[in-house]
């Protein structure tokens, strides 16, 4: 679980609002007004779907709980399992690997060992895992740029906010009293389109990124375990070159 989410995102909201009531503001009154979350979401969501492809916006549905609930990348579980199927190889032959299908639960890492069960060259699996890899991976980043996309019109839908409130205002300008309170709501509607694209959608955007390159990376030492395997390499000698994917 990937709590920083939750806390950053509630320290940086904690931050606004409290530092805005230190300097004498009413964050409650002021900030809390409802056309400006219409507009800002509104707005902002609507512009992002418009320019986002549908089996985009499926991915980043399906990503967007990574936030929360990252992939797990367990590096020493796939090292181990890599050599064990190299020691299964060298003793029973690459046919045998056949019966270890049952257990890869990950359809990327199954295609692969069945690859090489079927005694396909090293050349041809690295083509084909390579070639998918680069596929999920410029998929996955659709939701990350989803995101970023979301940041990047959120203030401008802001500002559009804030030049539709001042027309109201200045629709009736009857009571001058009342333009100090109004001009101030106004302005409300750009202060949201900037928090919600530095608050929300810019960082999530930024972290979907990370846990996509690190499967990836993750799906790169599955690649290079298969041909070490392929290539009749020793068990000792794999798990020595596997190895150097680990930071320590």
């Amino acid at each position: 679980m990937d709590f920083l989410t939750i806390i950053g995102i509630a320290v940086a909201m904690t931050g606004i609002f409290y530092g805005h009531q230190l300097e004498g503001g009413d964050a409650i009154g002021v900030l809390s007004h409802p056309m400006s979350y219409v507009i800002i979401l509104g707005g902002t969501i609507g512009a992002t779907l418009t320019q986002t492809p549908l089996p985009h916006l499926i991915r980043t549905i399906k990503l967007t709980p990574w936030l929360i609930k990252p992939p797990s990348n367990d590096y020493p579980a796939m090292i181990g399992e890599i050599v064990e199927w190299s020691q299964t190889a060298r003793k029973e032959g690459l046919l045998a690997l056949e019966d270890k299908l049952e257990t890869v639960t990950d359809p990327f890492t199954r295609k692969g060992l069945q690859m090489l069960a079927s005694a396909r060259e090293p050349q041809a699996i690295r083509a084909t895992l390579e070639a998918e890899l680069d596929a999920i991976e410029e998929l996955n980043m659709s939701a990350s740029k989803f995101y970023e996309a979301a940041g990047a019109f959120a203030p401008t839908i802001g500002i559009i906010g804030a030049v539709m409130g001042l027309i109201m205002i200045m629709s009736d300008l009857t009571d001058p009293s009342k333009l100090g309170v109004g001009i101030a709501a106004a302005f409300v509607a750009t202060i949201y389109g900037l928090m919600f694209a530095n608050v929300f959608f810019l960082p999530m955007g930024v972290k979907l990124k990370v846990y996509i390159l690190a499967q990836s990376k993750y799906r790169e030492l599955i690649i290079e375990g298969l041909l070490l395997i392929a290539g009749g390499e020793n068990p000792r000698f794999i798990e020595e070159q596997l190895s150097s994917y680990v930071a320590e």
